[in-house]
């Protein structure tokens, strides 16, 4: 009996070891090819199966194959999936190598979470540090992202230095409302306001049919930051995408995020770039006979001086100073940049001067908690000039109109006269001072708790604050002695002193967890709340009567004081489903609710839901086509909204003076407690495909953007002291194509070519609308403007007509309805297309950037007011008469204010953006150095339309992006040439 026992012990044991062989350990550790450094978290999976692990904190991992021979497939996020051939149970260390290509970039899916950009079901723009600061220097921001995305309109609201621009994604997305996108830098919700600087006490451009007094020409506040700081940009264009932002999404979300230190040795950069500005155009002398001068009242055979040329045609010298340190380990990163540039302005007393400094921490403290913190305090100031609008013949740009050139303007002894148009140029430039001053401090908190780490499931807590807080301070002096003010009847001398105070804070704080099963699928699941609080406190005070040269606002004999409050407070909540199945089939589920202190009802959430599906058919088991090597059509549906405007819901009091005594009255808009958000449903469809081994990628979207509830002001009956109100209604539609094309044309050695091409087009219309047509922006009917009317589109231009030049038959073709109006044009591109092509050769780079946008049209007033006065470059030529009479000066002035179609132009342009030529030293040449490199760029150095002035990208109204197609007499645009020096430590 104890012989059987051990025979069974000994069978059992035979048995029991290559039973134990089924299941054998493979191990190694994952590290980064660059570096060394190990990889935590990354993917090892067996192919074919659904047994997987994930690497620890030090890269390690261990995994039970069941059988051999077979083969792992190692993937993690930014990285290239590498797949690895294993025969036996052993060691089997892999290491990974950075992706690059574009289908593996990490995009945002949500407001705690990410994904490649092959499992995205949106078409998100993304643009990388190269993109933006690897071609030349910019200034700002904004101007860095000038044809780098599709779906995009970008448009400068002049040419002054220091920012200031327009910015539309998608198509026009509101009347009433802000139409400029969110911006999140490192999760900070930071403000873009444009604040005026309160001179329309002098240039009374509020008093010429349109009664807004956002014409001061300034600058945003986007182009606080600093571009060299920016690791890359994500670009929400649509509601599909930007859902997970809720109410403040219908203008689509930029996502800003800056660089932090990468493993490996530290590494430290400067930089020196110096820099010639110097305008793109001029638009030079009417070639006047000797009757023309006189029938304007010009002397015998005169000395003719070009006033624009002395004030324009400078060439100035710019400098961009950075230096940069950065480094990490597995524990910490660091990074930090400071930046100061130096860029005076083409027209004297005008420039931009801007320092920044950011520094940026990551701590991992152990394998479950870690911190990041951002800073950056920026400070500014910029000269601004005084252009745009005017109607008092003050700005610069409109009295230049009114300048004869045989006017002596020089002053005598100190002493300028005061010239045939009211005010002297010269003396505007050298006295005046309209300045902007910032200081500006962006900080963020962000800390990953993860609560529980396990083979097939984690579960995180993410907590993120951020802080956006500036001072921003304007100064506008127009001292006493100035021509206009030696009347005793005038203003006498203004000093204008703004302040704005602004402060903005967010709070948020989710779970994310994310769950693996054996059967191949994935979940990531977040849930969350937040809370944004915004502040925006602006005091201007305006001091007239000013006491000899004194510019205090206390040595003046009057003194009055505005003050512009916006608070507002955001709290809501945050869900969605990410659901994933072997990167085949990739669907999400979503939904916000945000409540607002701007709502009638401030309690009351609005829900905004989304949903998407994406599918890689080439990763499944039928596909077989080689030379497609990745296919993938997506649908996404998204609700966004926008919130009310601040005093929507109250209604205005005015102050009031009478017998002696203070009091109030109501002003004209009556608050509507009913007001609600406008609210923007999408549908986009998708279809991306990679050919030969991903090195063609084609993206195509489709859109179809609804925008209801819009906030219109509508007629109130005016017995009840009212005159308007703001009410929800209307509804606007955008439909659009996106077309992008990535090329990796030839790859060398020694020589590599990438292109990349952009084509977009969208077409609005308003399918709804709850009062009556009525016009808005610009300044009149007779002048062109826009026509708010069911069925149109939402950017036609419309003016008036005299009956007497047209037939009965044509009347009643272009006026239909009979409201007195033609449609004279429309500001809507009929598409804008890019193209991006990046070429080295051993050791020089060479880069450039087109951009064409066909079509879309502006009004040009500037040319309007140098024919009034009878100074228009073009005067004498001839085409534009259709009779064949008159001059083309004549013609349009014979039009003026009563049919706007000779200065309703075509604004379309082709443009060199960028172009960089840079050349690598050898290693070792320069001791102590890692890499030199020196080079040449340029921006906007070719410049190609018809537009008859300066530049077709103007807008007097600033960042108001209905109207952001009105010029008024602008500060002209500026082409720069830069030489760079770049070292690596």
């Amino acid at each position: 009996m104890e012989k059987t026992l051990l025979s069974k012990w000994c069978l059992y044991l035979l048995f029991l070891f290559p039973l134990g062989l089924l299941a054998q350990e493979v191990k190694g550790t994952i590290t980064d090819e660059a570096t060394g450094i190990p990889i935590a978290g990354a993917t090892v999976l067996e192919k074919g199966t659904s047994n997987g692990t994930t690497t620890n904190f030090d890269g390690e991992y261990s995994l039970n194959v069941n059988s051999f021979p077979a083969v792992l497939v190692v993937s993690y996020l930014g990285y290239e999936t590498k797949e690895v051939s294993v025969n036996s149970a052993s060691t089997v260390n892999v290491q990974m190598a950075e992706s690059a290509t574009a289908l593996d970039e990490i995009v945002v899916t949500g407001l705690a979470s990410s994904t490649k950009r092959s499992n995205a079901a949106n078409a998100v723009a993304s643009v990388s540090a190269e993109e933006l600061t690897g071609v030349t220097v910019q200034s700002g921001l904004d101007g860095a992202l000038y044809g780098k995305f599709n779906g995009a309109e970008i448009k400068a609201n002049s040419g002054a230095p220091g920012g200031g621009i327009s910015m539309r994604l998608r198509g026009v997305t509101s009347i009433f409302g802000d139409q400029q996108p969110l911006f999140i830098v490192d999760g900070v919700y930071v403000d873009n306001s444009s604040i005026g600087l309160g001179n329309n006490v002098v240039s009374q451009a509020a008093g010429g049919g349109n009664a807004s007094t956002n014409q001061d020409d300034a600058s945003n506040r986007i182009a606080d930051i600093d571009p060299a700081d920016i690791e890359n940009v994500e670009i929400l264009k649509g509601a599909s995408a930007a859902a997970i932002y809720g109410s403040r999404a219908a203008g689509g979300v930029v996502i800003i995020t800056t660089k932090r230190g990468k493993l490996g040795k530290p590494q430290t950069s400067f930089s020196q770039v110096f820099g010639f500005r110097s305008p793109t155009q001029l638009l030079g002398l009417r070639d006047y006979t000797q009757a023309q001068i006189t029938a304007l009242g010009g002397p015998n055979n005169p000395t003719l001086r070009d006033y624009e040329a002395e004030l324009f045609d400078n060439t100035v010298v710019s400098s961009t100073t950075r230096f940069s340190t950065s480094g990490a380990n597995e524990n910490s990163d660091y990074f930090f940049g400071a930046t100061h540039r130096d860029e005076p302005g083409l027209v004297d007393n005008t420039g931009y001067r801007k320092s920044s400094v950011r520094l940026n921490i990551g701590q991992r403290f152990n394998d479950w908690l870690d911190l990041y913190v951002t800073t950056n305090y920026i400070n500014s100031q910029s000269d601004r000039g005084f252009f745009n609008n005017g109607n008092a013949n003050r700005t610069v740009g409109y009295a230049l109109a009114f300048t004869y050139p045989w006017e002596d303007l020089s002053p005598v002894d100190g002493v300028y006269p005061q010239g045939g148009a009211g005010s002297n140029v010269l003396e505007t430039v050298a006295l005046t001072t309209n300045r902007e001053e910032v200081n500006r401090f962006i900080g963020s908190a962000k800390t990953n708790v993860k609560l529980l780490t396990r083979d097939n499931q984690r579960l995180k807590l993410v907590l993120e604050g951020g802080f956006d807080q500036y001072t921003l301070r304007t100064t506008s002096i127009f001292p006493s002695g100035l021509t206009y003010f030696r009347d005793p009847s005038s203003l006498g001398g203004v000093s204008i002193s703004g302040t704005t105070v602004n402060t903005n804070y967010n709070l948020s704080a989710f779970l994310v967890h994310n769950l693996d099963l054996d059967n191949g699928l994935s979940f990531t699941t977040q849930v969350g709340s937040f809370l944004q609080d915004f502040d925006r406190n602006t005091v201007i005070t305006i001091a007239t009567g000013l006491n000899g040269s004194q510019t205090n606002l206390g040595q003046s004999t009057n003194v009055s004081t505005q003050q512009t409050i916006r608070p507002q407070r955001d709290k809501g909540f945050f869900a969605q489903e990410e659901i994933n199945y072997n990167d085949q089939l990739i669907a999400t589920l979503g939904i916000r609710a945000d409540k607002s202190t701007n709502n009638g009802d401030a309690n009351e959430f609005n829900y905004y839901p989304k949903a998407n599906l994406a599918v890689n058919l080439h990763k499944f088991d039928f596909w077989s086509v080689d030379e497609i090597s990745s296919l993938k059509p997506r649908i996404a549906y998204g609700e966004a909204g926008r919130f009310p405007n601040f005093n929507d819901r109250f209604s205005l009091m005015n102050a009031q003076f009478i017998g002696g005594t203070s009091g109030l009255s109501p002003g004209n808009l009556r608050g509507n407690p009913d007001i609600g958000p406008e609210r923007q449903t999408e549908l986009e469809f998708g279809l991306d495909i990679g050919l030969l081994n991903n090195r063609f990628t084609l993206e195509a979207s489709f859109y179809n953007k609804t925008i209801k509830d819009l906030l219109i002001q509508s007629q109130f009956p005016t017995s009840s002291g009212f005159t308007t109100e703001v009410v929800n209604g209307g509804e606007l539609e955008n439909k659009g194509v996106e077309l992008g094309l990535n090329a990796n044309i030839l790859q060398k050695d020694d020589f590599s070519w990438n292109a990349s091409f952009k084509w977009w087009k969208n077409k609005s219309e308003v399918t709804s609308l709850d009062v009556p047509s009525f016009t808005n922006g610009g300044f009149a009917a007779s002048l062109g403007t826009f026509l708010i009317q069911e069925g149109k589109s939402a950017t036609q231009i419309v003016g008036t007509y005299n009956p007497a030049d047209f037939t009965a038959e044509e009347i009643a073709r272009r006026d239909p309805e009979g409201d007195g109006f033609f449609v004279y044009g429309n500001a809507e591109p009929d598409f804008q297309m890019s193209w991006f092509n990046e070429i080295s050769y051993k050791a020089f780079d060479f880069t450039f950037l087109w951009h064409w946008k066909k079509g879309g049209d502006n009004i040009n007033l500037t040319t309007l007011l140098y024919d009034l006065a009878g100074t228009t470059w073009d005067y004498n030529d001839t085409g534009l008469d259709p009779s064949g009479q008159l001059s083309n000066g004549d013609y349009r002035a014979s039009q003026a204010f009563v049919n706007p179609d000779p200065v309703i132009e075509d604004a379309g342009y082709l443009k060199l953006r960028e172009i960089g030529v840079f050349y690598t030293l050898p290693d070792g040449l320069i001791p102590y150095t890692e890499k030199v490199k020196i080079g040449l760029s340029g921006r906007n150095l070719i410049n190609i339309f018809d537009y008859n002035s300066y530049d077709p990208e103007v807008s007097n109204f600033g960042n108001n992006v209905l109207a952001n197609n009105v010029e008024v007499t602008p500060y002209p645009v500026s082409k720069f040439v830069n030489f760079h020096l770049n070292v690596n430590f």
